[in-house]
């Protein structure tokens, strides 16, 4: 692992590591102790992003980070958190009595006066747009949040989002939180366009797929090995199945994968991370672990980069063609 460099996020201004730490598996795969190692080794190594949720173990998450600020400048972390999701009625969505009372309970728990990246953790189509757009607003004027993100909308979502923001000077997102990894590239055919063209940071969710582009997985293997990311998702309905990726493009992707870290004397894991660290527009991949080992694996994709070479054959393994209307946009570019 070389020394972890340091990006902006968007338009912001703001500096942040090109690894960010996802802390899903806070309080539920990871005791508190291990989330704390994990926490420490992260920031010794550089890591200043920190990524969580206020459904992340029902709020443990956001505790666990809480407890572990404690004593700590907070000045040298930034801290994203989401709402949407919950138990049910007015405990869930997009609307003002919600985010107004979920952002109250998040701060509560993460025991800070203040957010850094306060993200949309999906759409929600009960609430108007523009009351929304309004709250989220509020909330940056009051100075409880600092900047706005948004993850899992699709693109004219996210157009629409920011256009409405414009249109009525309201705080526009910063950030995009999106699925984008070397077997999910459909981000690139809208969501990375439309962030590139808005001065939105990348930070994308699961860049190794629960555990595909480990290096685990082999066609051979039939299925997924017991206490593995993917088994749990076919246990809880999760979309990274065994099913849904046992096809010819992956193995195809694997097989080059693996090629190319032993060429490069990495580990599978650091050359996924690694090639989406320089896909145009991506900011920092949110990195998260079962073990102390497979963190530590992953913190090694920071201060390096992957040679043109390896990049292209990557590339070539993991393309796919666009169905239309993104085939004909693509042909359709103009050279003077």
């Amino acid at each position: 692992m070389g020394p972890m460099r340091y990006r902006f996020l968007g338009g912001t201004g703001v500096s942040v590591s090109e690894l960010c730490l996802g802390t899903m598996t806070f309080g539920r795969e990871s005791d508190e102790d291990l989330s704390r190692a994990m926490l420490d080794r992260f920031v010794a190594a550089g890591g200043t992003f920190l990524d969580t949720a206020d459904v992340y173990s029902g709020g443990g998450s956001e505790e666990i980070l809480g407890r572990w600020l404690k004593g700590r400048d907070r000045d040298d972390v930034v801290i994203a958190t989401k709402v949407r999701w919950g138990p049910g009625r007015n405990r869930e969505g997009l609307s003002r009595r919600h985010i107004l009372s979920a952002v109250e309970a998040s701060l509560r728990r993460l025991g800070t006066d203040h957010i850094d990246l306060y993200q949309v953790h999906g759409w929600d189509p009960a609430t108007d747009l523009g009351d929304t757009l309004r709250t989220l607003d509020g909330l940056v004027t009051s100075g409880k949040v600092r900047y706005l993100g948004v993850s899992n909308w699709c693109g004219w979502q996210l157009q629409k989002g920011i256009d409405t923001a414009t249109a009525n000077g309201y705080a526009r997102f910063a950030c995009l939180q999106p699925l984008y990894n070397l077997l999910d590239r459909e981000a690139e055919w809208e969501l990375l366009p439309i962030s590139t063209n808005e001065r939105l940071g990348v930070i994308p969710w699961s860049p190794l797929r629960g555990g595909w582009l480990s290096g685990k997985y082999r066609r051979e293997m039939g299925a997924a090995p017991q206490q593995t990311r993917v088994r749990d998702a076919e246990e809880h309905g999760w979309s990274e199945t065994w099913d849904a990726y046992d096809n010819d493009r992956t193995w195809r992707v694997l097989d080059e994968l693996r090629a190319v870290a032993d060429e490069a004397g990495r580990h599978p894991a650091q050359v996924a991370l690694n090639w989406l660290l320089q896909r145009p527009g991506v900011t920092a991949p949110i990195i998260g672990a079962r073990t102390l080992e497979h963190f530590d694996t992953n913190l090694g994709a920071a201060g390096w980069d992957l040679d043109a070479g390896h990049v292209e054959r990557l590339n070539r393994a993991s393309d796919r063609r666009p169905p239309y209307p993104y085939d004909v946009v693509a042909r359709s570019a103009r050279k003077p």
